[in-house]
């Protein structure tokens, strides 16, 4: 089931992304170019996935969904786009093509991440949404705000960069995580929770709770495929992690004992969903095919 319905809303989200970049212009525009090879490159598109699957499970109107699953993949793409900048992780491969810096160039890049972070909210802003009041509406935009900035992903992207080449504890190289991956998944949850005719805080801290413990078995399962997979079928340069001198679950734990923690982390993911009464069967299969992929 979660695969028809996981590829459901890829190709939703897809057709979504297209239709925002549909801007006509007179002569080629190489900002609009960066920003459309960036976010139209594939990819797995599980946050908003996450936001129309908990979105579908509280009730939420589908129309309802589309701008917030569409803005939490914009803000995700234009921090690919800066993460692998020179300056930031220096790669030159994503989703097995060129990075932006690449393809275009430096500067053109910078601004294309830039550009696609403020169509996010620009997405949010100007959604006609059916049955999602003002004050919701507000709410979703400051989540992607703090989500994003530096009390989330943009801190956690600050604390990788400054423990390279230094070994951290585990308790730190979770805490990197939490913000640089887990604050956007996280915030996939609460986007469809607010998208949504629901209002009940223990829901929301249940949903939470899956949210955290998913975001952070997808980092887990990154640093096993850096050191398992390969480029071809990982779309980036494997043993990246290694060979840029990161901090790693495998580098602190060994490999097994990460293949342990991303199972404790799935069953903590389970044991969130199984506190909610709802029929979270989808989920739990989309929690399996975090810890399961191959890529």
């Amino acid at each position: 089931m979660t695969q028809m319905n996981l590829s459901f809303y890829q190709q939703r989200v897809e057709q979504q992304l297209q239709q925002l970049l549909l801007i006509k212009v007179t002569e080629p525009n190489p900002l609009y170019q960066a920003m459309s090879y960036s976010l139209l490159l594939g990819g797995k598109r599980i946050r908003p996935y996450l936001v129309y699957a908990v979105g579908k499970l509280l009730g939420a109107q589908l129309n309802d969904l589309d701008a917030p699953a569409i803005a939490i993949e914009v803000v995700h793409s234009y921090s690919l786009i800066h993460d692998d900048l020179p300056a930031m992780d220096n790669d030159e491969l994503r989703r097995g093509k060129a990075t932006c810096h690449i393809a275009f160039d430096e500067a053109t890049a910078i601004l294309a991440g830039d550009a696609l972070q403020a169509l996010a909210f620009e997405t949010l802003c100007s959604h006609s949404y059916q049955q999602v009041s003002l004050a919701r509406q507000m709410a979703m935009v400051h989540m992607l705000a703090q989500a994003a900035g530096a009390s989330g992903m943009c801190a956690g992207q600050a604390i990788d960069l400054a423990q390279t080449n230094q070994q951290v504890s585990l308790d730190k190289l979770e805490q990197m995580h939490r913000l640089k991956t887990g604050a956007l998944i996280e915030c996939s949850v609460k986007l469809a929770y607010y998208a949504s005719p629901i209002e009940n805080e223990t829901v929301l801290q249940d949903l939470l709770c899956f949210a955290s413990a998913l975001g952070l078995a997808f980092q887990v399962q990154d640093d096993i495929l850096d050191i398992e997979s390969d480029t071809q079928t990982l779309g980036k340069p494997q043993g990246s992690d290694l060979k840029a001198n990161k901090s790693t679950y495998p580098a602190l734990l060994g490999l097994a004992g990460a293949k342990e923690k991303a199972r404790q982390l799935y069953e903590n993911a389970l044991s969130a969903l199984k506190r909610l009464p709802y029929d979270t069967t989808e989920l739990q299969s989309f929690a399996h095919y975090i810890i399961a992929r191959k890529f």
